[in-house]
């Protein structure tokens, strides 16, 4: 496996899509790429992380296009998210898709990880992108942004659906383009920035989307759980870790010998991989607990108490205790201020 891992063919054919409206000749950058054109008609087929970045970074050059990646955004649809934009589709609410990203976003590609911050009224996004050409890097976080706000005004049907705020690492394409993502957005953008974070409303988690599915959302995301099983190489440890806690979560279980038998390793060997990686296996059990906390707090009516057990705290009280240092709020706190 490469350091870049691999990406989805559904990820490619929006670049693809881009490509063809703009008369740029898709066969070539195909092949110089190193990839087939028969890759296109596949619809669970995977491409190797490199040759996805040099295919970008050869359209970026065709282009001449100074915001190449926000207006592919422009051509986002519910598969160029693979099974996840299926899973969002079926989701009740906006805030139940946004929670989403994280878990599955793998099976869109290895192009990069979300994580999700709550402060006040606030939910923020914050988003690294792995791919290392400068060339290609800033185009990669504008496309990811731009495809999550259109797709969500889709999911929600309404064109209100805008962030409150943007900060893009890249720099400034120009006062006159800077104007293309205003437009797009309907918010501040702001350039140069440390992270790459869109910011929402709390409220707006709370509008409904057009195609509630509860059932076929389960049955979604027991096909999206097993695809990424059958990824086993194309995860770096701490997600290999994560995942494995939360299929040991859905069970009601935190087992970390359990976790590290299933990667072939003993409980201390994990343990300083994981050090190695700056990160621990009670870290990422704090991380995937709370996420799964107000998933449940979000999308269930299940009790306090059932939501403790079912996340392995043997005592109430330690998950309030744990859910309030993560979230600046109580579990009844967090609950009332999601409801629709």
């Amino acid at each position: 496996m490469t350091p870049l891992g691999t990406a989805s063919v559904a990820a490619l054919r929006q670049y693809v899509r881009f490509a063809d409206a703009n008369s740029i000749a898709v066969a070539d950058l195909l092949r110089e790429s190193g990839l087939s054109e028969d890759i296109l008609e596949s619809d669970e087929g995977r491409i190797d992380g490199e040759q996805f970045q040099t295919f970008l970074h050869l359209l970026a050059e065709r282009s001449k296009n100074p915001i190449l990646g926000l207006e592919t955004g422009d051509f986002v649809q519910p598969g160029s998210y693979s099974v996840l934009g299926y899973i969002t589709m079926s989701c009740a609410t906006l805030g139940e898709a946004v929670t989403r990203i994280a878990p599955y976003e793998k099976l869109v590609g290895d192009m990069g990880t979300t994580r999700m911050q709550m402060a006040g009224d606030t939910v923020t996004l914050v988003w690294h992108c792995n791919y290392t050409d400068p060339t290609v890097q800033p185009h990669v976080v504008d496309n990811v942004f731009a495809s999550w706000v259109n797709y969500a005004r889709w999911l929600a049907d309404t064109n209100e659906a805008s962030p409150q705020r943007v900060t893009l690492q890249r720099q400034s394409p120009g006062p006159e383009l800077e104007g293309e993502y205003h437009k797009r957005w309907g918010c501040p953008v702001e350039f140069g920035a440390e992270e790459n974070t869109l910011s929402l409303s709390k409220a707006l988690l709370s509008e409904r989307l057009r195609q509630p599915d509860p059932l076929l959302r389960k049955t979604l995301e027991a096909h999206a759980l097993s695809q990424l099983a059958e990824l086993d190489t194309d995860t770096d440890l701490t997600t290999k870790v994560k995942q494995g806690i939360q299929r040991q979560l859905a069970r009601g279980i935190t087992r970390q010998d359990l976790i590290a038998e299933d990667l072939g390793m003993t409980s201390r060997t994990l343990q300083r991989k994981l050090s190695q990686e700056g990160a621990s296996y009670q870290k990422l059990l704090d991380e995937v607990r709370q996420q799964m906390a107000e998933d449940y707090l979000r999308d269930t009516e299940m009790s306090i108490p059932d939501i403790a057990l079912r996340l392995g705290y043997n005592e109430t009280t330690s998950f309030h205790r744990k859910f309030k240092a993560a979230a600046g709020q109580t579990p009844g706190e967090y609950r009332k201020g999601v409801t629709p």
